[in-house]
């Protein structure tokens, strides 16, 4: 198994890509990755990471690929895919178009991920938008978001493929028989939200996935759903604020836990308890969003990712690969498509 990994992606690049490969080809014997960003950076990187003997034989499964021109946040996506073609992006989707590869990874730029995933790898047949979908924690284990902000403005049978894809992945990847469906609105009601609701509505009760419904704001982490679809726009607003809460509830915790001698001692006593829930909420224990829809495995890891994130990103792909996601979604595809 091959993956690519975009080393100059995210804030934390080129230390924190490399730092995640090392982790990655230690957990997993059977890993190959390349390696990929300007030839001197990503190779003096790795020779300040990959420093023990045990560590260097593992640069045996590493192929570093020289792509001179990176990808900043401040760039016009399309404009960027389009003209820097010697990017870790664009050639990262060649690659895994062409079959070099069998997965790609990057922290970096997400519209340009998207981008590249849309016009360098293409799209699976059916699909009309690729979507990014996050595993976000329910209190339960995960629930999978789709869309988070690729598609801001939707229609009707996007919601309706969103679902299919995000079905195909907590199945195939998640382990999860036949996963509940539901659709984010104001409302539990049938008839309620506004006109895109309400047209993907009865098109979502007639596919060939598990439909429960509406699911309103306030039971999205209730464990009503395995896989929860919305626009982008919507999407991004529970994403966003969902991760500001948790760290504003994580902040007033320990200031309480602080706030003097009796806290303290109960603090000390519940620490390891304290210690799960936040490994339950760190994002970086999930690894990224995959971008489901495309004709590969592609995750998106966080801009934000430190080395450990990436391994769990790229540990996410194999089980994308393992579990045939894109054959399973272009399988699923059948139950919704019209009939020529």
């Amino acid at each position: 198994m091959r993956i690519y990994v975009d080393a100059m992606g995210g804030d934390n690049a080129p230390q924190a890509p490399v730092a995640g490969a090392l982790e990655a080809l230690e957990k997993n014997r059977e890993l190959e990755l390349v390696l990929a960003g300007p030839e001197k950076t990503v190779s003096q990187t790795v020779d300040s990471v990959f420093q023990t003997e045990e560590q260097k034989k593992l640069l045996n499964r590493v192929t570093i690929v020289d792509c001179p021109e990176v990808i900043t946040n401040e760039e016009a996506p399309v404009m960027a895919v389009r003209h820097k073609k010697q990017s870790a992006i664009v050639d990262g989707m060649l690659k895994l178009r062409d079959g070099e590869v069998d997965a790609f990874v990057s922290a970096g730029s997400t519209g340009a991920v998207l981008a590249g995933g849309m016009f360098r790898l293409g799209r699976i047949p059916g699909i009309e938008r690729p979507a990014l979908a996050p595993l976000l924690p329910n209190g339960k284990s995960h629930f999978l978001l789709i869309d988070c902000g690729a598609n801001v403005d939707c229609q009707p049978d996007w919601l309706n493929q969103f679902a299919v894809m995000g079905s195909a992945y907590m199945e195939s990847v998640m382990g999860i028989k036949n996963p509940r469906v539901g659709l984010i609105n104001i409302g539990a009601e049938s008839e309620k939200g506004n006109a895109l609701v309400k047209a993907v509505y009865p098109m979502m009760e007639k596919a060939p996935y598990h439909f429960v419904g509406n699911v309103e704001a306030r039971d999205i982490t209730g464990d009503q759903a395995d896989v929860l679809v919305c626009d982008g726009f919507s999407g991004n607003l529970v994403l966003k604020f969902m991760e500001g809460v948790a760290g504003t509830l994580m902040h007033m915790i320990k200031k309480e836990l602080l706030a003097d001698t009796r806290s303290k001692l109960g603090a000390l006593l519940a620490k390891p308890a304290f210690k799960r829930v936040a490994k339950t909420m760190d994002y970086t224990e999930v690894g990224g969003a995959p971008l489901l829809g495309v004709q590969g495995a592609v995750v998106k890891a966080h801009g934000s990712s430190d080395g450990h994130a990436i391994a769990c990103a790229i540990g996410q792909c194999v089980k994308m690969i393992d579990g045939h996601v894109v054959e399973l979604i272009s399988a699923n595809l059948a139950g919704i498509l019209p009939k020529e």
